[in-house]
């Protein structure tokens, strides 16, 4: 059994041989502090890239399978994308920077923080109509062909799963609103929202349906979000519902009838206000279960809605800057998860630059030793 089959093994509640040993991919500061320590050399440093042969070069040495966002992307966002640009050097050392999303961030060199957005293009109809929506057209120029047919090639002798990336139906338009502005925009013109979603909606069907007009060699769908926070959502649960549910519907059909059954979301923070919905429209498996500061856990969204739900991450990735003991305590507490079934133990997010190489080769022995 390789670990492709073990994947969808486990997230179909088939029997299995072993549990896939999974992670969510690093920090760059991490990756920096790997080379400094000889774990990486400065050229495997230099050429990363997530879901590549070093990328899975990297997860053997540690005594991973697989990065679960090894996925094939093409693009859904607004393309091209606004020149990058610095418009004013402030005193204080901070530099006001146009991204290429069209919001205006403060960013400080040096900072391992997210740049606050103080600004952004997107007002209104005006804004919408002569700088955005021009940038979210169908184009097949969209789609790597040269790379679809080199996942084809490789499709017999893949062992790794591989997910077929479905972009994001609200988290990019929060990325041009700003959080703040995406609030105005349904207070002051809900009617210019839905057509923002719609067009992006549209915009993500027709890619993956070109895409899979020419076969399908993938193992399960993923959408991108990135919605809530420590609190639970940045979106009216009942605006999206209504406005953004369909267009979940309408491609999780869409991947459906080509076979994908395992569609999986990623979305950070307190999502359980948003769980019922992406799973009425057709998302199954919740992606990364961030432990956080409110606990988040498989377990009590699996008592909620039964089998139907499944889940990849919910390991607490500050762990890995602990010691041994730590490690051993978390791979105890997720014991009753996996014995769920559907579930699939994963860092909760990208790994953090204090987490330790030897830590996560003992995780992976531990994981190996308890798990098969």
């Amino acid at each position: 059994m390789n670990n492709r089959e073990r994947t969808l093994a486990v997230l179909n509640y088939e029997r299995y041989d072993r549990l896939p040993l999974v992670h969510f991919g690093y920090w760059d500061e991490l990756l920096d502090k790997w080379a400094q320590e000889g774990h990486l050399t400065q050229e495997e440093r230099k050429q990363y890239r997530e879901g590549s042969a070093l990328d899975r070069e990297i997860s053997r040495r540690l005594g991973f399978d697989f990065n679960y966002q090894t996925m094939f992307y093409s693009n859904m966002d607004l393309s091209p994308l606004f020149e990058r640009k610095v418009i004013e050097e402030l005193p204080n050392g901070f530099t006001k920077v146009l991204t290429g999303y069209g919001t205006y961030d403060l960013v400080k060199p040096g900072s391992l923080d997210f740049p606050p957005s103080v600004d952004y293009l997107l007002k209104g109809r005006k804004e919408w109509e002569e700088l955005y929506l021009p940038k979210l057209q169908f184009s097949t120029e969209r789609i790597d062909w040269q790379a679809l047919e080199a996942v084809k090639a490789a499709d017999s002798q893949r062992e790794y799963p591989l997910g077929l990336h479905c972009g994001s139906l609200y988290g990019n338009i929060r990325n041009w609103l700003t959080m703040q502005g995406s609030a105005y925009l349904w207070a002051d013109d809900e009617a210019l929202m839905v057509e923002i979603i719609d067009a992006l909606g549209q915009l993500c069907y027709d890619c993956l349906e070109a895409i899979l007009a020419r076969g399908n060699w993938f193992d399960f769908a993923h959408f991108w979000e990135d919605i809530c926070f420590n609190n639970g959502p940045l979106v009216n649960p009942r605006k999206f519902r209504e406005y953004v549910g369909p267009h979940y519907r309408r491609i999780t059909e869409l991947v459906n009838r080509h076979g994908l059954n395992i569609v999986s979301l990623d979305c950070d923070g307190k999502i359980d206000a948003l769980v019922p919905i992406w799973l009425e429209n057709g998302v199954n498996t919740m992606f990364p279960i961030e432990v956080g500061t409110w606990g988040a856990s498989i377990a009590p969204w699996r008592a909620a809605y039964g089998r139907e739900l499944r889940g990849v991450g919910g390991l607490n990735k500050h762990v890995f800057a602990g010691d041994r003991a730590t490690v051993d305590a978390e791979i105890e507490r997720l014991r009753p998860l996996v014995d769920l079934g559907g579930y699939i133990p994963c860092p909760d997010h990208r790994l953090p630059p204090e987490c330790k190489w030897e830590n996560l080769q003992y995780y992976t022995e531990r994981m190996h030793s308890v798990y098969g």
